[in-house]
């Protein structure tokens, strides 16, 4: 089998601490992925820029705001669109808590967005949904994770 080429991808679940909600964004009608579905903010990795600077780039383009990443959720390998190479990608996904709100503001990649409890979400969604799929795992690592190692990748990052 030939080495893979793949693009890469990061997804950014904000969830503020302050109201225990997370960020759900509706794709705008003129994506040519999904459509009006919802999400979190989601990207490709550019060229020569590592994940990690892509998940902050992505976040300012898409709300206008600085984040600071609190755990890895989870990794992922989808195809956008039908299973061909050109399509394939790998991702990492990025449970966030917002630095500041100030500015928060939706780009035109998106056309609506909610601040929702994770039961909310659950209602709203239905299981299986990929979003849905990670707040469940977000939930159990802001739980689960020690505040000691949330504080070690607040201090030194994710990449080696």
């Amino acid at each position: 089998m030939p080495i893979g080429r793949y693009l890469a991808g990061i997804a950014a679940l904000l969830w503020d601490p302050t109201t225990d909600k997370y960020l759900l964004l509706r794709r705008s009608t003129e994506k040519d992925f999904g459509a009006e579905m919802w999400e979190c903010v989601t990207g490709r990795v550019d060229q020569g820029e590592g994940y990690e600077e892509a998940l902050h780039r992505e976040v300012r383009e898409e709300i206008n705001i600085e984040i600071q990443p609190e755990f890895l959720i989870a990794t992922t390998h989808f195809y956008r669109g039908a299973p061909v190479p050109e399509n394939e990608l790998l991702g990492v996904m990025y449970g966030c808590t917002p630095i500041s709100l100030d500015g928060f503001r939706i780009s035109a990649e998106h056309s609506e967005y909610r601040w929702m409890r994770a039961e909310e979400v659950y209602v709203m969604l239905p299981k299986g949904n990929w979003l849905r799929n990670i707040i469940e795992r977000a939930e159990q690592l802001k739980q689960h994770t020690p505040a000691s190692l949330r504080q070690t990748f607040r201090d030194k990052g994710f990449a080696l």
